[in-house]
């Protein structure tokens, strides 16, 4: 919605500006991993403040629309132009709704884990061994991105499992209220514990172990839906 200058209509500024940069990616032709312009143009470009432009282009990072590359720009993401996206401009969640968010996980990932080991996607087994290693790093520095780090690498455990649909279907659940994921890892609590729980994941997907990585995540969600539950409020 814009208002009779062409800038965007404050009520829905957020939601408006998300439909927007991704409306420019298309008009402009954009693909993934082409570089989108800095913030500042952005900002002048839609009529807003720079700190609100840097607010709807994180949330679009937070859906794999666009990438944030540290010295180098804002990039168009892997997720742009996806056949399955979660909705960009949802509310924040409260915290039933992160609960169901889990339970939903815990219904479908012990299946795609058990696939995962079993199929063993080359390339994906070797992105988990990388983004474990990251982990590790962001837990030694204390980088605020460990929470990403974690998204991503349950959604490399679907890419393992070898079938697009499935990865599709679980990056919607796991990007959806993507911003809302923050929460969940400050609600568990032990950054560290479920470092080590990714860690025993990943082992049993490259060792073949199917039923047992069934169970462990199994037992890894439903640990999380304890943690964030209403019994915690």
């Amino acid at each position: 919605m814009t208002t009779e200058t062409g800038h965007l209509a404050r009520p829905t500024l957020s939601g408006s500006l998300a439909e927007a940069v991704i409306r420019m990616i298309g008009e402009e032709g954009l693909v993934a991993g082409e570089r989108i312009g800095p913030q500042r143009d952005l900002a002048a470009r839609f009529g807003v403040a720079v700190p609100t432009m840097r607010e709807a282009l994180r949330r679009l990072e937070g859906l794999g629309i666009l990438s944030f590359r540290h010295g180098s720009g804002i990039y168009v993401g892997e997720n742009y132009n996806r056949s399955v996206l979660p909705n960009a401009v949802l509310p924040p969640a409260d915290r039933e709704r992160l609960v169901e968010l889990v339970q939903a996980r815990v219904l479908i990932e012990p299946a795609i884990a058990h696939q995962a080991a079993t199929v063993r996607e080359p390339a994906a087994v070797a992105r988990l061994a990388d983004l474990l290693q990251d982990a590790h790093r962001c837990l030694t520095t204390g980088e605020d991105r460990l929470w990403r780090v974690n998204v991503d690498l349950h959604r490399a455990i679907a890419d393992a499992a070898g079938n697009r649909i499935v990865a599709e279907v679980l990056d919607v659940i796991l990007l959806l209220h993507a911003e809302d994921q923050r929460r969940i890892l400050t609600l568990h609590g032990d950054p560290r514990a479920d470092y080590e729980e990714h860690a025993e994941l990943v082992r049993l997907i490259t060792a073949g172990e199917a039923d047992e990585v069934a169970r462990r995540m199994h037992e890894h969600l439903t640990d999380v839906v304890g943690a964030i539950g209403p019994a915690n409020d």
